[in-house]
């Protein structure tokens, strides 16, 4: 029982009602993804390749786990293949100065009160604390710094 309804057909089959997908909420923003193409039968066609990368936090994950153990970052750099030197969209030539991994933990919450003046703050027990990592490549671009995400380095 959820707020008063439960969650059961709701008359969906059986009454012609369509749900939008899978989830409480609806579809999801996109289509699952995987590294693996399905088997397919000869003479049938190759599925469009996606607008994202799939997968790519994974990746993300795996190069900074490697590049963060790696005894020549140079050489993990080249076989990574992120370049020294490339062009940016807007014709920029740019020049690699750094790889930059924030680590980020959230340990506590805020919660406004009533009217906005003041907060509640809450350390957050183990359970819940939430543990990111940001990964950037800073380029030079002649005049300022552009950090750039690995999916925008790979679209270049």
């Amino acid at each position: 029982m959820h707020r008063g309804h439960d969650h059961h057909d709701h008359g969906g089959a059986s009454a012609g009602v369509r749900h939008p997908g899978p989830g409480h909420n609806g579809a999801t923003a996109r289509p699952p993804a995987q590294w693996q193409t399905p088997h397919r039968r000869d003479g049938e066609a190759h599925a469009p390749a996606p607008d994202y990368e799939p997968d790519l936090d994974l990746v993300e994950t795996a190069f900074v786990d490697g590049f963060s153990a790696a005894a020549d970052p140079t050489s993990f750099l080249r076989l990574a293949q992120v370049p020294f030197a490339t062009t940016a969209p807007d014709g920029a030539n740019l020049t690699l100065l750094r790889v930059e991994i924030d680590a980020v933990s959230d340990v506590g919450s805020l919660m406004p009160h009533l009217g906005g003046v003041s907060f509640r703050y809450d350390p957050l027990p183990a359970a819940m604390v939430t543990r990111r990592r940001h990964l950037r490549f800073v380029y030079f671009d002649g005049e300022k710094l552009r950090p750039l995400t690995l999916a925008e380095l790979r679209s270049l």
